[in-house]
This record gives C-alpha cells, structure tokens and sequence, in this order.
C-alpha cells in the first residue's frame, strides 16, 4: 500500500442554490476568493491565481492577531466542473497536500464536493475540517446570495 493511499483525507459535500459556472467562479476569481475563502473568524483575505495547469495561487488570511498563508499549484482545471491543486501553509510548505473540487449540476443548482488528501496526520485534517467547514458556510452566502 503506498504512503498516499493511508495519509488522512476529508470530505465535504454540499448543496448550493446557484448554478455550476457561479460556484466555480467563486473559487477562481481572485476578487470574488477574497470575500469567502477564509474560516468564520478572518478579517481579510487576500487571493491571488494564475488559472491554468502549473499555475501558482496564493490565499493570505489575516485574523485579528494571526495571518495565515496558503500556496500552491494548479493540477487539472475543467471550467465549471472541476479543479485540483495542491495546498500548503506557507509556515509548513513540506506538508503538502491535495484538494480536489468537482461541481455538478443539481436540479435548479449545483452539487459541489470537496476532497482534501494527504494530509499530514489526522489533526492537520480535524483542523482542516473544521476550517473547510467554516469556509464552506461562507462560499453559500456569497454565492446564494
């Protein structure tokens, strides 16, 4: 069995009231990453992106005492279906791990699952699912919105 297959992993599925294209634009516009893509207690977020295969992105996260900065790189893109990229603090860029976001459509919406992998023990993925979670809760008011 290799290394990959018994790393902890997570998964997050949910419903949305919009359609694939706004969902999946949400998680590539940089400015529109800015408004969601930071756990309950975040004060600003800062997005960067390159959009394409091999391209880099970059999320800072300022909390009240604390910022947060994630990196990586873009593996597969499928507009408004799918993307893959790796993801990394900054502060521990050795553990790098894999997200993978599909999105479909779901009757008058969309149905989005989020597959993160690789983690580096289980409470880097407890501590992940409960900020994806968070996060998750702020892409549906963007994009319910």
């Amino acid at each position: 069995m290799s290394d990959t297959l018994t790393k902890p992993s997570l998964t997050i599925k949910r419903r949305f009231k919009a359609a694939p294209a706004k969902v999946y634009a949400a998680w590539t516009d940089p400015e529109k990453m800015s408004r969601w893509l930071g756990p309950g207690d975040v004060k600003r977020v800062e997005a960067k992106t390159d959009l394409r295969v091999g391209g880099r992105y970059s999320i800072r996260m300022v909390m009240a005492d604390d910022e947060h900065n994630a990196l990586g790189v873009y593996r597969e893109i499928v507009p408004n279906e799918k993307l893959v990229f790796t993801w990394a603090w900054k502060s521990t860029p050795e553990r790098e791990s894999l997200v993978t976001v599909t999105i479909v459509p779901d009757g008058d919406g969309s149905l989005m699952t989020l597959h993160h992998e690789q983690f580096f023990d289980e409470a880097a993925r407890d501590n992940h699912n409960k900020g994806w979670t968070e996060i998750v809760e702020r892409l549906a008011a963007l994009v319910e919105a």
